[in-house]
């Protein structure tokens, strides 16, 4: 062993014994329980099926009372450990570029009547018309994405929509603070690259854009390829009869190309997996904005957006699939090619978050408890979060615990599953605080041939607050467009 990996392996050991003891500061009630409860989820072998098996495992040294009772009334300072989360040592592009990636991922609960704030998630079937409907919690997932084909990344933050929020306006605010706390933690400082967030469709990007102007970063998100924006306006020239200058140019249909100038930046690139990829680009295209929707309760005239318009096109997909072209807008303007290539690059990478989404519901069991209230579900959901985290910093430490049929695989491209077959082996160096659990009787119960006379209450599923769609609903007159 060379003396750089045994440093590697000594720093990859101290690193996740500091945050394993920072995890368990956070923990304010129950903690040796929660504690404990995380490293059965990482020891167990195979997939979590129930909780309740965890309680078997030999890292879990209590009852299956004690972790129900954990899950329903621990608590977890989430403040302090996202600033902990944002203090950790995080993968990086070029130039030490910081790329996060925000999505939504639903626990579905269409069996749990009881269950309170639960909404609508939009879940989508192996058929292009097979989308449903199905009531669960939606989860806003805020993580670093890694350079290269991998199925890591680091989770920052997670926040549950509840029925009266607002989506643009959660994602908007839980984006600011993750910005803020890792400028904070010193991940980004003057002199550095912005931080690019890249997001998908169903983000509304131009005002998560317009909201985060101030704060050091860049957004990336894919938009519908029937959509219609605005080229910038035309050089102010002499009107004989006067009137107001133009505040947009011609439209921009991207179902027309007759509609579309001389693009400002082309760029081509070879792929390995989807032949070679044509990005065009143009600077300064921007949305024609009213007031509806997001923008409704905007004060003043509306403001002109800008940012630079990306249409990738790639020769085939996998299978030799026909590949419809992907329509991108970032919100920095004056793009060189190397912007380009960059944005659809990274927003290729944003897939690695199904990655994570995927291993956490099948492997680390994410969805599995069937627990009542919205409270639980946020604490095994941390939970699993430091879990995920803990895996990603022992990368340096695991060894190839390969099934037979399985293919090798180099210790750098080691998957979240295989680290964890080892992470046993590696728990037993590790700093481990939760303290030995003091033996106790067991509760009363409910006497035994008694009925539950107190029913849960049910709870409607949906939202529970009416957004006003007129300016008149809002007592504003006039509209400016």
């Amino acid at each position: 062993m060379s003396v750089l990996h045994r440093r590697v392996r000594r720093e990859a050991f101290v690193e996740a014994s500091c945050f394993r003891a920072d995890f368990y500061e956070c923990l304010t009630a129950r903690g040796d329980e929660l504690f404990e409860l995380t490293d059965a989820v990482l020891c167990v072998d195979g997939p979590v099926v129930s909780p309740v098996d965890l309680t078997l495992v030999p890292e879990h040294r209590r009852g299956h009372g004690a972790m129900y009772g954990a899950l329903n009334r621990g608590r977890i300072d989430v403040e302090r450990l996202r600033t902990v989360l944002a203090g950790l040592r995080l993968p990086r592009f070029e130039a030490r570029r910081l790329v996060l990636a925000v999505d939504v991922s639903p626990w579905l609960r269409s069996d749990a009547p009881c269950s309170a704030d639960r909404l609508f998630c939009h879940v989508y079937g192996r058929a292009k018309s097979a989308s449903q409907f199905i009531p669960g919690w939606p989860y806003s997932f805020v993580a670093v994405l890694e350079p290269g084909a991998t199925s890591w990344t680091a989770i920052l933050d997670v926040v549950r929509l509840g029925p009266a929020d607002d989506a643009t306006a959660v994602t908007a605010a839980q984006l600011k603070a993750v910005v803020e706390r890792l400028v904070a933690a010193g991940q980004w400082q003057t002199g550095d690259p912005d931080i690019t967030i890249v997001m998908d469709a169903g983000y509304d990007v131009t005002r998560l854009a317009w909201v985060l102007r101030d704060l050091p970063v860049e957004l990336v998100g894919r938009i519908r390829s029937d959509r219609v924006m605005r080229l910038p306006k035309p050089p102010r020239v002499y009107a004989p009869r006067g009137g107001r200058p133009p505040k947009h140019g011609p439209e921009f249909r991207f179902t027309q190309p007759e509609t579309w100038p001389e693009p400002a930046v082309v760029t081509a690139t070879d792929t390995i997996n989807y032949g070679k990829a044509e990005a065009q680009a143009w600077d300064r295209v921007h949305p024609r904005l009213t007031h509806r929707s997001a923008w409704l309760e905007h004060d003043g005239e509306l403001p002109v957006v800008e940012g630079t318009l990306v249409r990738l096109k790639v020769e085939h997909l996998s299978k030799d699939r026909q590949a419809p072209p992907v329509w991108l807008w970032s919100s920095k303007t004056g793009a060189v090619p190397e912007d380009v290539d960059l944005w659809w690059q990274v927003f290729l990478r944003r897939f690695d978050l199904e990655h994570t989404f995927r291993f956490g519901k099948q492997t680390l069991g994410w969805t599995t408890p069937k627990v009542r209230t919205p409270q639980a579900a946020d604490r095994w959901t941390w939970l699993l979060v430091v879990a995920h985290t803990q895996l990603r910093l022992a990368r340096p430490l695991a060894i190839e615990l390969r099934r037979p049929w399985e293919k090798p695989a180099k210790p750098e491209h080691l998957t979240p599953a295989r680290v964890r077959r080892g992470f046993r082996n590696i728990r037993a160096h590790l700093h481990c605080p939760a303290h030995v659990p003091q033996p106790t009787g067991t509760g009363p119960g409910r006497p035994p041939g008694s009925k539950n006379r107190r029913p849960a209450t049910r709870y409607d599923v949906g939202k529970t607050a009416k957004r006003p769609e007129t300016l008149k609903a809002i007592g504003k007159p006039g509209r400016s467009w």
